[in-house]
């Protein structure tokens, strides 16, 4: 009686188990068809779903079959990482500490560092079927925080120094009679004569320095001697050499054609002398340039004229002097904006005592900027720019991702500095963000798409 109903009691178990494996297979299968949806949809004009197969009513295309797969709620949470509290000196923001203290610097208490970077706005999401992820292979960046430098390319031209600009001016009126320097361009050095002069009041300066020594020599009185100092001071004063007023006294004689000679040193820009021209007192025989020093004059762009300020170096290269690198500093920023050419100029001063460098000729420079602060940054390969506005996908699950808009910053070495739209922390993709933006566009994953009368890429 026992074995018979051991054996009885076995059999029951059985058929039991079978019937609840039985269930368990009905109730998933029941289960898979409730959570995978489909619906027809037109992949021109996204916003018409329908339960059946059919034809767009707008361009009459053939709508294509969509499966939705709801088995797995919208996961919430996202990879963000809270913002800590971080503490920087007031006037070193780079030294920062995780916790509240005194600068190591100066010794002033430190600041709470202001959180600018808040979370985005949502303005799509995209859901991925098993089917798709099988050949969905993206790859994904943490927002981070970096120091960031960045190179600004500028195009330089070669001017004459204002402050290297001189003359040879008449300094006692008379007639030209010989010149010595042949054209423009010519060089001239300091002390080389460069015309002859006829000058009446010059004439009788001389021959009262003749007589004043005369005298001095004689009678060896203060007075005489005061009156020489004075013809000599009057001579020099209106350029005539020591060695040409002692030479007069040798002979004797003034001559009526006396030597003026250069004052400066320069290239000769412009050559007003001539023979037979009557000049006046201030007027100019010669316009020197001086170029052993020369500008260069640099564009900056508009969206770069923020990060110039005086003081910084820049390195040129001239295709005058192929392989040399010049360097200078910017001295010069001009306050206005180009408005035609929406430049900003700049200058730099430097040496040029070979001579290779002539105004006009071109240079290609370079400008090394290191950005303040250690701002949020994402590859440049994250960001979908459509003019509008500017799109990441970021990360919230193995399947799930959601787009945000974002501001941006400056762009150094294919990073781009994140104003506002991200989290440091943030896992956003580099490589498939494009299939996303995709697939958000053929099935109205974004939120302004939805509910639109008419398709198209509408970021």
């Amino acid at each position: 009686m026992n074995k018979k109903f051991i054996i009885f009691a076995l059999f029951a178990l059985v058929f039991a188990g079978c019937d609840t494996n039985k269930n368990n297979s009905s109730s998933e299968h029941n289960h898979s068809k409730e959570t995978v949806k489909s619906y027809y949809t037109c992949s021109m004009h996204p916003q018409i779903k329908q339960d059946k197969p059919g034809k767009c009513p707008i361009c009459h295309m053939n709508l294509t079959k969509v499966e939705v797969d709801d088995s797995d709620e919208e996961i919430q949470t996202t990879t963000n990482v809270l913002e800590k509290d971080i503490w920087q000196c007031e006037n070193f923001p780079d030294v920062t500490s995780e916790k509240e203290d005194v600068c190591p610097i100066d010794g002033t208490p430190m600041v709470l560092r202001p959180k600018e970077n808040k979370a985005g706005k949502v303005i799509g999401k995209v859901k991925l079927r098993k089917s798709q992820l099988s050949h969905f292979k993206p790859e994904y960046f943490p927002t981070t925080t970096m120091m960031m430098s960045k190179k600004i390319r500028l195009l330089g031209t070669v001017l004459q120094s204002e402050d290297k600009e001189s003359n040879i001016p008449a300094r006692i009126g008379g007639r030209v009679e010989k010149v010595y320097i042949e054209s423009t361009g010519s060089f001239i050095k300091l002390g080389e004569p460069v015309l002859d002069l006829y000058s009446p009041k010059l004439i009788t300066a001389g021959e009262e320095y003749l007589i004043a020594r005369k005298t001095y020599v004689k009678s060896k009185s203060k007075e005489f001697r005061d009156m020489l100092n004075q013809s000599e001071e009057r001579l020099e004063q209106w350029g005539i050499k020591k060695f040409q007023y002692e030479s007069w006294y040798k002979k004797n004689k003034v001559p009526k054609s006396i030597t003026i000679y250069s004052s400066a040193t320069g290239i000769v820009r412009k050559r007003n002398a001539v023979v037979g021209k009557y000049f006046k007192e201030g007027q100019n025989f010669f316009e020197l340039s001086d170029l052993s020093e020369v500008w260069v004059e640099m564009d900056v762009y508009e969206q770069d004229a923020s990060l110039v300020t005086m003081g910084q170096n820049v390195k040129m290269e001239f295709t005058s002097i192929p392989g040399e690198i010049l360097e200078g500093k910017i001295n010069f920023v001009n306050p206005v904006l180009d408005s035609v050419s929406r430049t900003l100029k700049v200058r730099t001063t430097i040496k040029n005592t070979i001579g290779k460098l002539k105004p006009g000729m071109v240079a290609d420079a370079t400008l090394e900027i290191d950005l303040e602060g250690h701002p949020l940054v994402v590859p440049r390969t994250a960001i979908i720019d459509t003019g509008k506005r500017k799109v990441v996908w970021t990360k919230v699950s193995g399947k799930q991702f959601r787009a945000k808009e974002i501001h941006t910053g400056h762009e150094s070495e294919g990073y781009v500095e994140v104003k506002h739209g991200l989290m440091e922390g943030e896992e956003v993709v580099i490589e498939g963000n494009f299939l996303l933006d995709a697939q958000a566009q053929l099935f109205g994953g974004y939120e302004d798409m939805k509910g639109q009368g008419s398709g198209g890429h509408n970021h």
